[in-house]
């Protein structure tokens, strides 16, 4: 956002303010008041004009400008009603040498998961990629897929649902003692670099969160099911600051991790190039792989599809 609309924008807020006064303040014209103004009325912020000046009465809209204000995080927004798929986009920004950006759709019409899954992605859910270019190795990429569950947990958890992570990046609804589930969330990371360095990283993170179950697959659910409504605009404002939170926190992921997963102590088959790996999950190490305790031993998987099991 500007940083002039965001100094009038912040002054409104703290009551009527005459247009002069602003002008005198920001050492700008009347006109260039008006402009702005008139500018962020189109952005959709609720500004009255009254005798005693202008006054800032809601800003509530999902949209960019809107997110931006008041985030306590140093991301801007694009924000997009409709787009193939946040990831794409992103991918191209950072390509361009964006980076503390977050691309934000209302609907994605190509969303995609792990694997090419499709993702459905309909209107009022927070479909979100997040461009990072962090001074960590590759091999530590994966802590950033984490960080962005451990956020997207916390956060629903923050809106009433009893959200749990479910390996690596699942944000997952438990369902019985059995560690079944309904999918609420999920995190697909990207990243570009070379063999000691990150060039950029794209964290996309996909969340049903104002959405009728009826429009989602039968295994999915929503925080509108769970829990009802939520502002998506505080919603996404959480989200953001979490995960700006914990990149610059990274001892702090992992154990976060292992506090909200639900896929700790459960029977698990882990699907890999290499082969099928069944056993007990027991732990996940500090770059993120899962331990998994099989008939033959302890082994650590880095990457797979995660299935849980019904006990034996």
């Amino acid at each position: 956002m500007n940083e002039t609309r965001r100094a009038i924008l912040e002054r409104i807020a703290e009551g009527p303010v005459s247009g002069p006064d602003l002008a005198d303040e920001l050492e700008i014209s009347r006109a260039a008041v008006w402009k702005h103004i008139e500018g962020l009325r189109d952005a959709e912020f609720e500004i009255e004009s009254g005798s005693s000046g202008y006054e800032l009465v809601s800003a509530d809209a999902y949209n960019g400008p809107a997110i931006e204000y008041e985030l306590e995080a140093p991301f801007s927004v694009e924000y997009h009603d409709s787009v193939a798929n946040t990831n794409e986009l992103a991918r191209e920004r950072a390509v361009d040498g964006a980076t503390n950006l977050a691309v934000l759709a209302d609907e994605q019409t190509g969303g995609r998961g792990r694997l090419e899954r499709e993702w459905s992605s309909p209107p009022g859910g927070v479909w979100v990629s997040l461009v990072t270019r962090p001074a960590i190795a590759p091999s530590q990429a994966p802590l950033y897929t984490l960080a962005a569950a451990v956020s997207a947990t916390r956060v629903a958890r923050e809106a009433g649902v009893d959200a749990r992570i479910k390996w690596p990046n699942d944000v997952v609804i438990p369902e019985g003692e059995d560690g079944d589930y309904r999918k609420l969330a999920g995190v697909l990371t990207e990243m570009e670099g070379e063999t000691d360095r990150i060039e950029w990283l794209v964290v996309g993170i996909g969340i049903n969160a104002n959405v009728d179950a009826d429009v989602l697959p039968e295994e999915a659910t929503s925080v509108r099911e769970e829990a009802g409504d939520v502002d998506r605009r505080r919603f996404v404002q959480r989200l953001i600051e979490e995960f700006d939170r914990l990149r610059g926190t990274v001892d702090e992921i992992v154990p976060a991790w292992r506090e909200l997963t639900l896929t700790l102590g459960q029977r698990v088959r882990v699907d890999r190039p290499a082969g099928e790996v069944v056993g007990e999950a027991v732990n996940v190490t500090e770059s993120g792989a899962l331990v998994v305790e099989t008939e033959d031993g302890r082994e650590t998987v880095s990457a797979g599809d995660c299935e849980h099991l019904r006990p034996v």
